[in-house]
């Protein structure tokens, strides 16, 4: 493959990523939060930024509720225990919520709701149901880990005399056990990302503690949506 060619297929890899909504919204996400830590919470530059940014994701997140609505009506995969059933149906039910009033407060931002008090406590609400979601994914991502875990070593004791990494199932639970552990990662700075928000606790969780936490979450986010590379062809 020339230069060109390589060029070509890397931009278009680009353009496909950036035509994803949710890959500009978390693009965004990491300018709002790094604003946020580089403006500390104190009038500047950096503040107005972080507060532009932050009404102009709730565009990418119009009607968005609709997929955790959708994700809470379906049927839990077979074999999923209760406890981790119902924290993903909570976990939907939180984050659907948090969508639904995070419009109402974009319409407050934008002038169109007048009530400012009642924006105001609509966007409390949100936030809450925002980092209970995150408790939530925190706990299933736990719990999908330790399942994980068990099946592995399961599978490791099956594959005594060979190279487990050769083996494709056992390869196959190893990504997805480093996935879950990312997503769960990521869910626990969230919460504390959440906590910052509410100013739950505003001597230790700062802005700038804030703006740092969230801004890694989003490059972890913005990771996540990278499209899979392509797999090798066996000749």
């Amino acid at each position: 493959m020339s230069t060109l060619d390589a060029t070509r297929a890397e931009l278009a890899l680009i353009v496909l990523y950036l035509n994803k909504a949710e890959a500009r919204d978390k693009i965004c996400r990491a300018i709002q939060y790094g604003s946020k830590f580089l403006s500390n919470g104190q009038p500047g530059t950096a503040q107005n930024v972080d507060k532009s940014t932050s009404l102009a994701r709730k565009v990418f997140r119009l009607f968005k509720f609709v997929n955790d609505l959708h994700g809470l009506i379906s049927p839990v995969p077979r074999g999923t225990p209760l406890p981790l059933a119902l924290l993903g149906k909570s976990k939907n039910a939180l984050l659907s919520t948090f969508l639904f009033l995070d419009q109402i407060v974009w319409l407050g931002r934008t002038g169109i709701y007048k009530n400012k008090e009642r924006t105001e406590l609509i966007g409390r609400i949100s936030l809450f149901c925002w980092m209970g979601s995150s408790i939530c994914t925190t706990l299933v991502e736990l719990g999908e880990l330790r399942r994980l875990s068990k099946s592995m070593k399961k599978l490791e004791k099956n594959l005594k005399n060979s190279d487990k990494y050769k083996n494709e199932e056992y390869c196959a639970k190893l990504q997805k056990s480093n996935e879950r552990t990312l997503a769960f990662v990521k869910a626990g700075l969230d919460i504390v990302v959440a906590v910052g928000l509410l100013q739950l606790a505003p001597k230790k969780v700062t802005p700038r503690v804030t703006g740092a936490l969230g801004f890694a979450t989003s490059l972890i986010s913005c990771y996540q949506l990278l499209p899979p590379p392509p797999k090798s062809k066996v000749s």
